[in-house]
């Protein structure tokens, strides 16, 4: 029996969503307990972290490491730079964002919500996809997620995601029911609901408004 696994940051595949390319290292692992994951900057001056603020429901501390080249972070509106070697700590809801100095640049990202297990949610899956979300093309979303979806992998965000696909793609019963198994798999994806827009098609559903009641 094995008992560890090893792998170079660049024998990891790069995954692109369209905005930072990525390394998905948490999955190619099989980590359940915590998030990571590594993003690098293809030339300098482009964004590694993309902008967020893991605010509520995400409520995530996430801690940077650079790993190789340069990074420029942009933390609360405060600008510095991050040699190889520097940590970077945020809570959650502090925007940020990072950008390479140098071609090559890669950040390795570590996540979680304080005081709570680790959900796997598998977001990483569902980011080749997002290129076709945000092309408006998410009727080829909705199909290639579906594809991701058989087997019933236990992944609550991989699911929830390729719903909002559907709901815009006017497959209201494939949405109503992936939502559906989005929440037996994590609670939480049930806050989601009420303000997100992609869901909007379907609001009036009494299926949907079911699931909103709880």
């Amino acid at each position: 029996m094995v008992g560890y696994a090893m792998a170079h940051v660049d024998e990891i595949a790069e995954i692109d969503d369209g905005r930072a390319p990525m390394r998905a290292v948490r999955h190619h692992f099989g980590i359940t307990s915590f998030g990571v994951n590594a993003w690098t900057a293809r030339q300098a001056g482009a964004r590694i972290i993309n902008e967020h603020d893991e605010s509520e429901p995400d409520s995530q501390e996430e801690l940077y490491l650079v790993l190789r080249g340069r990074a420029s972070f942009e933390v609360d509106g405060e600008k510095f730079d991050a040699p190889a070697g520097t940590f970077v700590f945020v809570p959650p809801g502090v925007r940020r964002t990072a950008f390479g100095q140098e071609p090559g640049t890669t950040i390795i990202a570590f996540g979680g919500v304080p005081g709570k297990p680790y959900e796997v949610g598998g977001w990483e899956l569902f980011a080749p996809l997002r290129p076709f979300y945000e092309a408006g093309d998410y009727a080829e979303a909705a199909d290639r997620g579906r594809e991701l979806l058989a087997g019933d992998p236990p992944y609550a965000d991989l699911f929830y995601n390729v719903a909002c696909c559907e709901s815009l793609a006017g497959r209201k019963d494939d949405a109503i029911a992936h939502l559906r198994r989005a929440i037996e798999l994590s609670e939480r994806t049930r806050s989601f609901l009420e303000g997100d827009s992609d869901l909007d098609p379907i609001r009036e559903d009494p299926a949907f408004k079911a699931l909103l009641a709880g």
